[in-house]
């Protein structure tokens, strides 16, 4: 076995925290020239778990530990010593060039049986948790203070998986029986550096279908809901549907247009969710099924950049029952994607898309980051990423945002 001057040492210290532990602990390092070759620190409700890897001479580790020690007694924290072999060390090189990934769950709130849950998937994919912090803020101490509430956990995951789809699917299945959102992306430099996102408007960015509020206005609810519902479950041709559900709104006065677009109900969250996308200089893009008109009326209210849906046709102030150009239909919304994304300069990989129908399938698929908002069950089911726990600003614990960045009610 190959003899070697120099030795490998992992310290970990833990205890409750205070200003200026980290520093008097690695000035010690710093005055005897130990060189650092890894390092990590938590921080959980004022306790401190601090781990560094670091290499000296064989005549000065005995001195640095007894120092170490010495001011770790001072500091009322506990600190523990591990010897650790080349041959550890060089392993444990080779495994950072795996591949990692970002598992991140969401919900009203967070149980020990989802973490549990999710951990054990990770396992019996041979992957190894790196790290797991908290997104979100104060988490709520009484029952009925969770009906707004929001609770995120993210996982820093290392490794290549058994089977990735297999893994993909056992999270998707978990988040449903445990009341829970699941979100599984590589963790590559598109990640974190998206810059498109692109929503679908009805029954995402708000909580109703716009043609349904129309019909109701022209007597024809119940016979558009049930086309519109059909349509949104993959069950009709999306095109067939819409030609079907415009020809009902003959005769209805333009006017009802302002007084439903004054009346939207929004998502929950869409506000905090625009404002930090505007804050943090994405572009923003409405690709709807739905009516152009109501799009503007959200691109002003917002500040959104694009909007691509459907115009109706409109004569002596009624509609007519027909639509003006192309349907923006599955296959036009993916289209639409990669030309924003070509005109803004914007990989595909770093755009995401955000819907909740069938006729947005195209659209998650193409996109780098694909989520099924509050969807269908078909739609559920062939996504990768799911929200139906939270409100819409949901969207932003996916890509990465915490509270204390970005702000949130439950600091």
């Amino acid at each position: 076995m190959q003899q070697h001057d120099f030795e490998l040492i992992l310290i970990n210290i833990a205890g409750e925290d205070r200003p200026g532990l980290t520093s008097e602990l690695t000035e010690i390092l710093g005055r005897h020239d130990a060189t650092i070759l890894d390092i990590g620190q938590a921080d959980i409700h004022h306790t401190l778990s601090l781990g560094i890897l670091f290499k000296t001479t064989s005549e000065k580790s005995g001195t640095i530990m007894k120092e170490l020690l010495f001011k770790a007694n001072e500091m009322n924290v506990s600190i523990r010593f591990s010897p650790v072999t080349v041959e550890a060390y060089d392993n444990w090189v080779a495994r950072q060039g795996k591949h990692r990934w970002i598992i991140t769950i969401l919900g009203r709130r967070t149980t020990a049986k989802q973490i549990a849950a999710v951990s054990q998937v990770v396992a019996h994919q041979g992957l190894n948790i790196d790290a797991i912090q908290r997104l979100t803020g104060r988490m709520p101490l009484q029952e009925g203070e969770e009906a707004k509430s929001k609770s995120c956990i993210e996982f820093s995951v290392r490794g290549t998986p058994a089977n990735k789809a297999e893994m993909q699917k056992e999270l998707m299945e978990l988040a449903a029986s445990l009341d829970f959102d699941v979100s599984m992306q590589e963790d590559t430099i598109f990640r974190r550096s998206r810059r498109l996102i692109c929503f679908d408007m009805d029954s995402t960015l708000i909580e109703t279908e716009v043609i349904d509020e129309l019909a109701i206005k022209a007597g024809v609810g119940d016979e558009v809901k049930a086309i519109t519902e059909a349509a949104m479950r993959g069950e009709i041709d999306f095109k067939e549907s819409f030609e079907q559900r415009v020809a009902l709104l003959k005769g209805l006065d333009v006017s009802v247009m302002k007084e439903i677009a004054e009346n939207l109900p929004m998502s929950e969250g869409i506000e905090r969710l625009m404002s930090v996308l505007k804050r943090t200089g994405y572009k923003i893009a409405i690709l709807s099924g739905g009516f152009t008109y109501f799009g503007n009326y959200l691109k002003e209210k917002f500040g959104i950049d694009y909007v691509y849906a459907n115009d109706l046709e409109v004569e002596d102030g009624k509609l007519t029952g027909r639509h003006l150009g192309d349907i923006v239909d599955g296959k036009r919304k993916a289209e639409l994607l990669r030309l924003i994304a070509q005109v803004e300069k914007v990989d595909i990989m770093q755009t995401i898309a955000v819907g909740d129908g069938a006729n947005d399938l195209p659209m998650l698929s193409t996109a780098g980051l694909g989520i099924a908002y509050h969807a269908k069950p078909k739609v559920k089911a062939d996504a990768k990423q799911s929200i139906s726990t939270i409100g819409i600003d949901g969207v932003l614990y996916f890509m990465g945002f915490k509270d204390s960045y970005i702000g949130g009610h439950n600091q």
